[in-house]
C-alpha cells in the first residue's frame, strides 16, 4: 500500500486508509516509503509507526526505503517487513537502477528485499521515443514488458548471487511469470495485483488515466498468463498496490497525470467474484490474500485461524452483489478503476485482535491495530 501520510494528505492518510481497510476486509497492511520524507532512516520509521499506533484501525507494518547512502539503517531498522527498492518508475534518493548500487544491498543481511521491477534505462527511451503523445494508453507502451523483464531478470541475478530473499512485488507480464516458471528459487516469492489480474490495456478508452499505474496495465495475453502463475504458484500471493491521487491530478493531460489507483476496499470482493465465476477457489484466495502472504513475510500469529493466532477475521457475503460506487468508497481519493463493477463477498464484518472494527456498513473509530511483529 501507499498510504500518504506523512506529507502526501490530501490524497490519502493512515486514519482514511485504515478504514478502507477495514470496510474491504483487510485487517493488516505494509505500507511503502515514498512518502514525505522518505521513511529511509530509523527516525522516519519510528514516526510512521507513532502515527499508526494513534490512527489505524487495523494492523501496520512499513517497509524502510533503500538509497544508496542508507546500507546501515537498512540492516537495523526495526521492525519492518524488508527492504523497499524502486529499480524504476521513481526519481530522486529512491530510484536505484544501476547494479553496482544495488549490488551491496543484495549483498549485506537477511533482511527480505522487495523491488519494484521496471528498467529505468529503458523508460527513460520510451518517454523519449513517445514524447508529445497525450493518449495514456501509452503508457503502457513507455514501460513496456521489456522494461519489466529486464529489471526482474537482474533481480532475480543478485538475489541468486548472494542468495538473499527477494520478493517481486506486483508482477505484471507474462515475460516474468514465465521466466519465474523456469527459475525460481526457493527463496524468491511473487505476488501479482487484482488490477493486473482483471484489467487490460482497453481500460484506457474506458477511464483514461484512472487506468494508468506502474507497472502498467497489459494486454489479455498477459493477464491469462498470470492467472495461469498464480494458479499454479509460480505467483505466491496477491497485493493491492493501493496508490490514491485525487480526481484533479488524474484529470491533467498525460504524461502530467500521477501512476496509481486505490485498491483496498474491492481487493477481496474482486477476487471472490472471480472465485464465482470460476476463476479460482474460495480457499485460494484465503490462501492467497492471508496465510501465504503471512508465511511470505514472516508475520508473527498471522494467518491462521488457529490457536495462539491473532483474532483477525473478515466474514463475507458470497449471496449479495451489490456494485462499486464511489460515494461509498472511504478513501480520501473517492475513486475506483472498479465502479460500476457489480461484485460479491463485500465484508460485513471485519475484526481485528478479537475487537470489531468494521459492521454492516460501520466503521467502529475507536479500534486501534498493532504493529506487525516480522520474524
Amino acid at each position: 500500500m501507499h498510504f500518504r501520510e506523512p506529507g502526501l494528505e490530501h490524497k490519502e492518510d493512515l486514519f482514511t486508509a485504515s478504514c478502507a481497510c477495514a470496510k474491504g476486509g483487510v485487517t493488516s497492511f505494509l505500507e511503502m516509503p515514498n512518502t514525505r520524507p522518505l521513511t529511509t532512516t530509523q527516525q522516519a520509521l519510528d514516526d510512521k509507526l507513532q502515527r499508526a499506533a494513534n490512527k489505524c484501525v487495523v494492523n501496520y507494518g512499513f517497509f524502510i526505503g533503500a538509497t544508496s547512502e542508507n546500507l546501515p539503517d537498512l540492516l537495523l531498522a526495526q521492525p519492518t517487513p524488508g527492504i523497499k527498492i524502486f529499480m524504476g518508475s521513481m526519481h530522486g534518493q529512491l530510484l536505484i537502477d544501476q547494479e553496482a548500487t544495488l549490488a551491496p544491498i543484495f549483498g549485506h543481511g537477511d533482511r527480505l528485499i522487495a523491488v519494484h521491477a521496471e528498467d529505468q534505462a529503458r523508460i527513460n527511451q520510451g518517454r523519449q521515443e513517445f514524447a508529445g503523445i497525450h493518449n495514456p494508453a501509452i503508457h503502457s507502451q513507455i514501460q513496456d514488458n521489456q522494461a519489466a523483464l529486464l529489471a526482474t531478470k537482474l533481480a532475480l541475478k543478485l538475489s541468486q548471487k548472494y542468495h538473499c530473499r527477494l520478493h517481486i512485488l506486483h508482477m505484471s507480464t507474462a515475460e516474468e511469470a514465465n521466466l519465474l516458471r523456469q527459475e525460481k528459487p526457493d527463496w524468491v516469492t511473487a505476488e501479482v495485483t487484482p488490477q493486473h489480474l482483471l484489467l487490460n490495456t482497453s481500460a484506457y478508452e474506458t477511464i483514461g488515466t484512472l487506468a494508468q499505474m506502474n507497472p502498467p496495465l497489459r494486454s489479455p495475453h498477459d493477464k491469462e498468463v498470470l492467472w495461469q502463475a498464480l494458479r499454479d504458484g509460480v505467483i505466491d500471493f496477491i497485493a493491492t498496490d493501493h496508490a490514491p491521487h485525487t480526481l484533479a491530478e488524474k484529470a491533467q493531460e498525460y504524461p502530467n497525470t500521477p501512476s496509481g489507483m486505490p485498491g483496498v476496499e474491492t481487493s477481496l470482493a474482486l477476487m471472490l467474484t472471480a472465485a464465482m465465476v470460476g476463476r479460482c477457489t474460495v480457499a485460494q484466495v484465503s490462501n492467497w490474500m492471508s496465510a501465504a502472504v503471512a508465511k511470505g513475510y514472516g508475520i508473527l500469529h498471522k494467518g491462521a485461524i488457529a490457536p495462539g493466532y491473532d483474532a483477525d477475521l473478515v466474514l463475507v457475503d458470497l449471496n449479495t452483489y451489490r456494485p462499486v460506487q464511489r460515494e461509498e468508497l472511504l478513501t480520501k481519493c473517492r475513486w475506483s478503476p472498479f465502479e460500476g463493477w457489480n461484485l460479491t463477498g463485500w465484508a460485513v464484518t471485519t475484526i481485528v485482535g478479537g475487537q470489531i472494527v468494521y459492521d454492516k456498513g460501520q466503521v467502529n473509530t475507536q479500534v486501534r491495530g498493532e504493529a506487525l511483529t516480522f520474524v
